[in-house]
């Protein structure tokens, strides 16, 4: 009796800083019960093979900056039967979509020494604006073992198990002290996904965000509770306008703050 066929896994990188692919590569021993259960069909970063297409699962990392990849992502979704997009740039444009906010041509012109050759859209947006996806993994980058919960789900067919709390449940479940109530330090935890497992409050720093906004999060509240802190408008607009300022929730309570 023939062998059955192991699915195919392609991995595909966008406007990004491979960071999020390299979380697959430091999955360690784990990474190795992943190649033994999937057929490795297309992953740059980490072999030059290259197995055509369709694919049963694809894992893109990064946003939609120019339209060649505004193209280039349908295509992928076409021979895709499953995508799963993967960090802050894919899942809400990254620290990228700042440019959505700006003149691109300005910044342009002064990191570029022959503008006139840079190609690409005023907009960084995530993969979802463009084509269906099946599920987001957030985070900048993302964390290994909510990784490794996906393609396990994956695999057996099954919906992933990731937390949609809020990183204070995870500063609970550490015993952390709270930042803000014990030292009056400006963080994001209340508003922001888990998944990092609180590493900034458990070094007695403010969450920066990085694994954006967590379900139904009370961003107008929190934004009062940085003002009694003393933040001034621009610093509470700032605070928004990191990893994921395209995300809804933190470019509504952004723009309330400041331009």
């Amino acid at each position: 009796m023939a062998a059955s066929r192991k699915p195919k896994l392609a991995v595909w990188k966008f406007a990004s800083c491979d960071g999020c692919q390299l979380t697959l590569l430091d999955c360690e021993d784990d990474l190795l019960a992943v190649a033994g259960a999937v057929e490795i069909a297309n992953f740059a970063e980490a072999t030059s093979t290259v197995i055509e297409g369709p694919y049963d699962l694809s894992l893109v990392e990064g946003s939609v900056t120019t339209a060649h990849d505004a193209e280039r992502i349908r295509e992928i979704r076409r021979q895709s039967k499953a995508l799963v997009t993967i960090g802050a740039c894919a899942t809400a444009g990254g620290i990228q979509a700042l440019r959505n906010f700006a003149d691109v041509a300005a910044f342009t012109s002064i990191v570029y020494a022959h503008p006139e050759y840079i190609s690409t859209l005023a907009t960084s947006t995530p993969i979802a604006a463009h084509v269906p996806v099946d599920f987001e993994l957030r985070g900048c980058p993302i964390d290994k073992r909510q990784l490794v919960e996906v393609l396990s789900a994956f695999l057996a067919g099954r919906k992933p198990v990731t937390p949609a709390h809020s990183v204070c449940i995870e500063c609970k479940l550490k015993g952390n002290v709270c930042v803000t109530v014990a030292h009056g330090t400006p963080c994001l935890g209340p508003v922001t996904h888990a998944g990092c497992g609180a590493i900034c409050p458990g070094y007695d720093r403010g969450c920066y965000g990085c694994f954006g906004p967590m379900e139904t999060p009370n961003v107008a509240a929190l934004s009062r509770e940085l003002a009694r802190l003393g933040m001034n408008e621009g610093a509470i607009h700032r605070v928004y306008r990191t990893f994921n300022a395209a995300a809804a929730p933190f470019r509504e309570e952004a723009d309330r703050h400041g331009p």
